[in-house]
C-alpha cells in the first residue's frame, strides 16, 4: 500500500514570485561586490581570464598564465572566459565570469524542478485516492514535489560556497541534475532524442570535471535499465553512449591533433581522472561520515525517511532513479582517495528530489521538530551575525570586536547603508515567515522545508552583506599583489615563481604580473612563496640555481594569513 493519503489542499504551490525571489536572493548576494577569493574561486577565474585575454591554445590547453590547469577539463572555463568576452567591458572581467555561475545555477535549480515534477506526477507517485475524493490532481502533486525539493535542494549546506565560485564544481552538481531530469524523461516517455540529449548531457559532464561520475551514472541507469526497463537498454547503448563518447572526446582529439604550445593536455586530464580511484580506505569511510552528515544537510534525514517509507514499492521510479545516483555517487566518493568536498556535491541533486518525496509520508510531529529546530538553529545564527556586525562596527560587545579585528588585522570597517538596508529586510522577512509558519499551521507539503531553507539563505544574505568587506579582506590577494607591482620596475618584466594557481591568477590579474609561460627561458625576477613555520630555503632556490644568485626586493604577506610568506627577489647583477 502506497504510504502517502493527502486531501488536494495540501497540494497548493507555491508562489511562482516567492520561489523566484528566493533563487535570486541565494545566488546573487556572495557574486556582487567582492574580489576573486583564494583557491578554487580565483584559480577558476584565473583560467577563465588567461582564455578570454589569450589564443586559441589558452582555450584548448587551460592555463593560468602558463601554469598548466588541464587536470579537470575546460568546460567551465570556456562557459567563463565566453561570458567574460562578452561582458567584462560592462561589468568587469571577475564580474562578468561570474555570470556563468549564474547560468550554472540556474540550469541545476530547473534540472531538480522539473526532474522531480516528472517524477511526482508519474500514477506509482500518487497518492491514495480518498473515500469521498478530494485528492489532488497528478499534475498539482507533482508541482508541489518539485518546490519542496527545489526548496531542499536550496538549504543543503555544501551547496551554499560551491554555487557561488567560478569553479568546475559550480557547473559539475548541475549537469548531474540534468543528467537527472534527462534520465527521468528517458524512461517516462523514451525517445532517441532524449537518449541523444543524456548522452551529451553525460559528455559535457566529462568535459567540466572528468569521466568518472558521468561514467558512474551510465553503469548505474544501464544496471536500472536492465533490472526494471529492458527495452531502454537498447537506446542507452545505441544512442547515449556513442553521443556521450562523441561530446567527452571532442576536446582531447582537438588538442592531439593542434597540439597547443607544442603538446597535448590529454595525458595530464587522464592521469587526474584515474587518480580519483583508488581502494576503498577508513579514511575515505571517515571523511565521508565527518563531512557528509553536515555538506549534504537537511537533504539526507528526509530522503532516509523517503526510501523507509516507500519500501514496499522500492521498485518505483520515483524513489530507484534517484536512489541509484546517491547509491553510485557514495561508492565513487569511497572510492576516491583525494578528501575534498567536490566529491560530496553530486550527491546534492539527487538527495533533495528523494527528499522530497519524504515530505508527504512525514508526521506532523516530526514536521513540528524539524521547525522548531529550524527556527532556534538559524535564527541564532543571524543573530550572532547581526550582533558580530554591530560589534566590529562600534566595539561593543569588546571581545567580539576584538576576535574580528584579530583574525583581520589592519581591517578597517566601513558602513554600507544599502547593505544593511537589504540585511534589514531580510530580517524581517525571516521574522514574517516564522510567524506565518508558527500562526498558520499550514497543511501546504512544502511547509516543512521551508523554514530551514529560507534560515539558510537568510544567514548566508546576512554574511553577504554585513561582513563581505571583512570576509573579502581575509580572502583576497589584491593588497599583495598591488605590493609586488610596485616592486617591479616595469610589467613586463618576466618572474619566475612557485606560487599555486590562486595566487598566480590574483596577481597577474590585480598586478598585472608577467609570469613566465611555457616557453619562457630564465627570468630576471623570481617570486616565492613558503610557510613562516616551514622555511627550507635551500629546498626553495634549488630550481633557480640557488640563492646565492638572487637579492631579496621585498617580503610580505596577506594581513589575516600569519603563516603564508611571499619574498620578490632579482637576479643579482642584473
Amino acid at each position: 500500500m502506497k504510504p502517502v493519503r493527502l486531501p488536494a489542499s495540501a497540494t497548493r504551490a507555491l508562489p511562482r514570485l516567492a520561489l523566484f525571489a528566493l533563487c535570486f536572493l541565494y545566488i546573487l548576494p556572495g557574486l556582487i561586490g567582492r574580489d576573486p577569493w583564494k583557491t578554487d574561486d580565483a584559480a577558476g577565474f584565473g583560467i577563465m581570464w588567461t582564455m578570454a585575454h589569450g589564443s586559441l591554445a589558452d582555450w584548448l590547453w587551460p592555463n593560468i598564465v602558463g601554469l598548466p590547469m588541464a587536470d579537470k577539463g575546460p568546460l567551465t572555463f570556456w562557459i567563463g572566459a565566453l561570458c567574460i568576452k562578452l561582458f567584462g567591458w560592462l561589468l568587469g572581467d571577475p564580474m562578468a565570469a561570474r555570470v556563468a555561475t549564474v547560468g550554472f545555477f540556474l540550469l541545476g535549480s530547473l534540472s531538480v524542478w522539473y526532474a522531480t515534477f516528472l517524477l511526482g506526477r508519474r500514477s506509482e507517485a500518487q497518492p491514495l485516492k480518498l473515500a469521498f475524493g478530494g485528492q489532488p490532481e497528478a499534475k498539482d502533486y507533482g508541482r508541489t514535489l518539485a518546490d519542496g525539493a527545489l526548496l531542499i535542494y536550496l538549504g543543503s549546506l555544501g551547496l551554499l560556497l560551491h554555487s557561488h565560485e567560478t569553479s568546475t564544481e559550480a557547473l559539475q552538481v548541475s549537469l548531474v541534475a540534468a543528467a537527472l531530469y534527462a534520465s527521468a524523461r528517458l524512461i517516462d516517455l523514451p525517445s532517441w532524442r532524449t537518449a541523444l540529449s543524456l548522452g551529451a548531457t553525460l559528455g559535457l559532464l566529462a568535459l567540466t570535471r572528468g569521466w568518472v561520475v558521468p561514467a558512474g551514472i551510465f553503469v548505474s541507469l544501464l544496471v536500472l535499465a536492465a533490472w526494471q526497463h529492458r527495452g531502454l537498454l537498447k537506446l542507452l547503448a545505441g544512442m547515449t553512449l556513442p553521443a556521450g563518447l562523441i561530446v567527452a572526446g571532442s576536446w582531447p582529439l582537438l588538442a592531439n591533433l593542434m597540439q597547443p604550445f607544442g603538446s597535448s593536455p590529454t595525458p595530464l586530464w587522464l592521469d587526474w581522472n584515474l587518480a580519483q580511484i583508488a581502494a576503498p580506505s577508513l579514511d575515505s569511510l571517515k571523511y565521508f561520515f565527518k563531512y557528509g552528515i553536515w555538506f549534504t544537510w537537511p537533504a539526507w534525514p528526509f530522503a532516509g525517511w523517503a526510501v523507509y517509507a516507500w519500501r514496499q514499492q522500492k521498485n518505483a521510479l520515483h524513489i530507484a532513479l534517484p536512489l541509484s545516483f546517491v547509491a553510485v555517487f557514495v561508492l565513487l566518493a569511497l572510492i576516491n582517495p583525494n578528501h575534498v568536498e567536490g566529491i560530496l556535491l553530486p550527491l546534492l541533486p539527487p538527495l533533495a528530489m528523494l527528499a522530497a518525496f519524504g515530505l508527504p509520508t512525514m508526521k506532523r510531529g516530526a514536521i513540528n521538530a524539524v521547525d522548531w529546530f529550524s527556527v532556534m538553529t538559524l535564527s541564532t545564527c543571524a543573530a550572532f551575525i547581526w550582533i558580530g556586525w554591530i560589534a566590529k562596527q562600534t566595539g561593543w560587545p569588546a571581545q567580539l570586536a576584538r576576535n574580528a579585528f584579530k583574525l583581520a588585522p589592519g581591517f578597517k570597517p566601513e558602513f554600507n547603508l544599502l547593505a544593511v538596508i537589504v540585511a534589514a529586510c531580510a530580517t524581517a522577512g525571516w521574522i514574517a515567515v516564522v510567524q506565518w509558519r508558527l500562526s498558520r499551521q499550514p497543511s501546504v507539503l512544502w511547509r516543512a522545508v521551508v523554514l530551514s531553507s529560507a534560515g539558510v539563505i537568510l544567514c548566508w544574505l546576512l554574511l553577504m552583506t554585513l561582513w563581505l568587506p571583512w570576509i573579502n579582506y581575509g580572502k583576497s590577494y589584491a593588497g599583495v599583489a598591488q605590493q609586488i607591482a610596485l616592486k617591479l620596475p616595469r610589467s613586463s618584466e618576466c618572474v619566475d615563481t612557485n606560487i599555486g594557481p590562486s595566487q598566480r591568477a590574483s596577481f597577474a590579474y590585480f598586478g598585472q604580473v608577467n609570469f613566465s609561460r611555457f616557453a619562457d627561458g630564465p627570468c630576471d625576477f623570481l617570486l616565492l612563496q613558503d610557510s613562516n613555520q616551514k622555511r627550507n630555503d635551500v629546498m626553495l632556490f634549488k630550481p633557480y640555481n640557488g640563492s646565492a644568485e638572487w637579492k631579496m626586493l621585498w617580503e610580505g604577506r596577506r594581513p589575516s594569513d600569519r603563516d603564508e610568506r611571499f619574498r620578490l627577489y632579482r637576479r643579482s647583477g642584473r
